[in-house]
């Protein structure tokens, strides 16, 4: 069996081994009176979900966001 690569993409996509350093992806769902952010560190694949009001910011969510990915990602 072959090791997965984040987000379970083939090998031979283009683009997987060509991420900038410090790239990060956001994704926005929103279902009834709560919006879900997702903050992906494109390098390692570690995710973190921030929940918030569907009348915030959506800069807001990704600032709240980034700043947690990277507290996961300096505990290691």
């Amino acid at each position: 069996m072959t090791p997965r690569r984040p987000f379970g993409r083939p090998s031979n996509s283009p683009g997987v081994d060509a991420v900038a350093p410090g790239e990060v992806l956001f994704e926005f769902i929103t279902r009834g009176n709560a919006t879900r952010c997702a903050a992906i560190d494109a390098a390692t694949g570690v995710e973190v979900v921030v929940v918030g009001p569907p009348s915030a910011v959506e800069t807001q969510l990704k600032a709240v966001a980034l700043r947690k990915l990277r507290m996961r990602l300096a505990k290691g």
